[in-house]
């Protein structure tokens, strides 16, 4: 874990949009970068439930592209996590915000994190914001290594806040369609929020999927094939 105080390493670039966040930030954002982040989101849209899991998408999810790409480095990881540090300073410079960043890289892919006191508007609501600073951190990163990144961007430690609270969610869910047997359609979500609940009710033994469109698409928690098929069965019988 490295640690990067906001005045070590000024960056000349910043977001095009504050999104929420204090202070006046601009860049110059190329159009065939705008392509690149638009192209992201699109398959983000319905990269929880892809059929082939073959190529990760940006969130970590996949969308069953073709996998002849090689797997990053991790000197290349590290290079990714240095890029986005570098950019999530430069914008905490120019917002006038206090925090410090670390660096890191977990599994296969970099992490890089802000953490200090004033932080509030580097997340709001929801999250939104800190999703949409995720999204200009990749496309800075690309800018500079030509290749999609996967980076992950933490505030203040939001996500694994909200990680185990969504775990919890998918967990009590998944114990309530088991003993009711009726399925629940949970509250709009990002491609992050899901996953993380469809892990958790796959861990509890039963289904989940996605439906609906971005930005209102939900997981829906089902019976596990077997229960629903038995319910299937009872209720033929008590009609014979």
């Amino acid at each position: 874990m490295v640690a990067v105080t906001g005045d070590d390493n000024p960056v000349g670039s910043a977001p095009t949009d504050s999104t929420g966040v204090s202070g006046d930030i601009s860049a110059d954002v190329p159009a065939a970068d705008q392509a690149v982040a638009a192209e992201s989101a699109d398959d983000l849209a319905d990269s929880d439930e892809a059929v082939a899991p073959e190529v990760p998408t940006a969130d970590g999810e996949y969308d069953g592209a073709d996998a002849s790409e090689d797997a990053p480095s991790v000197r290349d990881l590290e290079q990714e996590s240095e890029i986005a540090a570098d950019y999530i300073e430069g914008l905490l410079d120019v917002a006038d915000l206090d925090g410090d960043i670390d660096m890191d890289v977990e599994g296969d892919r970099p992490v890089v994190s802000v953490v200090g006191a004033t932080l509030t508007e580097l997340v709001g609501p929801k999250g939104e914001v800190l999703e949409a600073l995720q999204e200009l951190t990749r496309l800075a990163v690309h800018r500079q290594t030509g290749a999609r990144s996967r980076i992950m961007l933490d505030v203040g430690g939001y996500r694994a806040r909200r990680r185990r609270e969504l775990a919890e969610l998918g967990r009590i869910a998944a114990e309530e369609v088991g003993r009711t047997g009726v399925p629940q359609r949970l509250d709009a979500m990002t491609p992050f929020e899901r996953k993380v609940v469809h892990d958790a009710v796959a861990a509890a033994g039963l289904r989940s999927e996605s439906e609906g469109e971005e930005p209102t698409r939900r997981v829906v928690v089902l019976p596990a094939e077997d229960a629903a098929e038995g319910a299937v069965m009872e209720s033929a019988a008590g009609q014979g």
